[in-house]
């Protein structure tokens, strides 16, 4: 999925919001903190009730930052008016407040001066399921269609895109994901991306993605009379490199996007593109995730580099996710790979691209090598192809180049992916660092277990080598 850079508007009337399915408005989600005293919740929620805002879904977790006990998430259906107001009163009452991703500054402001202060830092999911809280904030399309989208007259399709959105909207962390029967006119347009991007994948995808993509014919269903469903993907990923899928209905912001990676989480959409036009979308569908992202999230060094791109937003600043986010569109999306002295591409969205994979590799394409303080400057091209693309000798060159940049990121912590309670664990104090250096020894403990076996085995094999037993005294005649 192509990642999203949301412009943050300079006024409370530009919200956007989500299609409420009642019609009353807009449906937003909303962040505050509560500081710590009696009756703060029935207090804040007070206000929603005098401004006439209908609350839909609202829930709470621990909150880390300072002054503040817990944080709230609710959805709100409203018109951007009546938010604007609620927001301006919220400001008085509670001790943070973020919407749709953006911070709201509150009087008096928080001390900037203390690094360790948790109020600077924005609000980043600590569990796989807060993820419910952000995947259903679809910025871009989803059910909403503009006018130059090639299914914007087809009420059939905008129908369509409306039953798919309902099902990512409704789906929650733990759930199988719902089967979907494709339609004909869906199959064929998968069918004619299917035939076409495979007859050039050998000439052009690395081979990374070459080894893959058998597989998941196997396993998955790929084929060109077959979409794959989402769940079977997920299964498939998760075995291989614990990746795993959650439907969603369309863009997310880069920052909601990321914070998935970093619990091995992949945001997929499951709607086809308009079959007006199969070869062209001017957004990401199932064409382009299950082709293009796929086979590439079953490789485990992909699947780690992918990962460490998420844990490094985390808390980021706007800036640092921005950056990031370009990092990631230029590394994943569009990038290429030096493999047996040629070029190849490992990025979905040329792996997903008939006419940019085959533009990509030719003479006329700028390429530079990548370099993510360089790269994090370039432009994004969503309707063209890319300026310049960027190239890495493997893998992992990427992965330290990537570590590299993401040790820049100021933030008064570190985090570490917990894969045992799907969790991030925030390293924000010594005895946190000690629980992590104990675990690591007892990693060590088994790797230096395995070395010492392994020589002893080495040394047993020398000794029973013919060479040896020639040069024995007792094989040469003498005792």
């Amino acid at each position: 999925m192509v990642v999203y850079n949301k412009i943050h508007e300079d006024s409370l009337r530009n919200i956007d919001g989500i299609s409420s399915p009642s019609g009353f408005g807009k449906t937003t989600s909303i962040v505050f903190s509560l500081r710590n005293q009696i009756g703060h919740l029935a207090s804040a929620l007070q206000i929603f009730q005098e401004n006439n805002i209908n609350v839909v879904h609202i829930e709470s977790r621990k909150s880390r930052m300072k002054d503040a006990q817990y944080d709230i998430y609710v959805d709100v259906e409203t018109d951007n008016i009546r938010l604007e107001e609620l927001i301006n009163r919220l400001k008085k009452e509670v001790a943070n407040i973020t919407f749709n991703d953006i911070t709201v500054p509150l009087s008096p402001p928080p001390n900037v001066e203390d690094p360790c202060d948790m109020s600077n830092v924005p609000w980043f999911p600590r569990n796989i399921e807060d993820l419910d809280f952000s995947a259903h904030r679809v910025l871009m399309y989803g059910t909403e269609l503009d006018a130059d989208h090639p299914g914007f007259k087809d009420d059939i399709y905008r129908a369509r895109r409306n039953y798919f959105s309902r099902i990512a909207m409704q789906y929650k962390h733990g759930e199988p994901i719902p089967h979907i029967e494709y339609s004909g006119e869906e199959i064929k347009t998968w069918g004619r991306v299917f035939r076409e991007l495979n007859s050039l994948y050998p000439s052009h995808a690395c081979r990374e993605y070459l080894r893959n993509i058998p597989l998941l014919v196997e396993h998955c269903g790929y084929r060109e009379d077959n979409v794959p469903q989402l769940e079977d993907v997920s299964n498939f990923l998760k075995a291989r490199t614990g990746f795993q899928l959650r439907p969603v209905a369309g863009y997310l912001s880069s920052r909601d996007f990321l914070a998935g990676l970093a619990f091995r989480l992949f945001h997929c959409t499951q709607y086809i593109r308009h079959g007006s036009d199969p070869f062209y979308t001017p957004e990401p569908d199932c064409c382009h995730e299950l082709m293009g992202h796929m086979p590439l999230l079953a490789d485990a060094s992909f699947a780690q580099f992918s990962q460490e791109i998420g844990l490094a937003s985390l808390g980021a600043s706007d800036e640092e996710v921005s950056k990031l986010a370009t990092c990631y569109f230029f590394t994943v999306e569009f990038g290429l790979c030096k493999q047996d002295g040629e070029l190849r591409a490992y990025g979905a969205g040329l792996l997903s691209s008939i006419g940019e994979l085959k533009h990509a590799l030719t003479d006329n394409a700028k390429k530079i090598r990548f370099e993510p303080m360089r790269t994090s400057q370039q432009e994004c091209l969503i309707t063209t192809f890319q300026d310049v693309y960027f190239y890495t000798d493997s893998f992992e060159d990427a992965k330290e180049r990537m570590r590299q940049f993401a040790s820049t990121i100021k933030r008064p912590f570190a985090v570490r992916y917990n894969p045992y309670t799907n969790s991030v664990d925030v390293l924000d104090n010594t005895q946190c660092i000690a629980t992590v250096v104990s675990e690591l020894k007892g990693d060590l403990c088994i790797v230096s277990d395995a070395l010492r076996r392994l020589q002893m085995l080495e040394k047993q094999l020398n000794e029973c080598s013919p060479a040896n037993q020639l040069d024995s005294p007792a094989a040469s005649g003498y005792v």
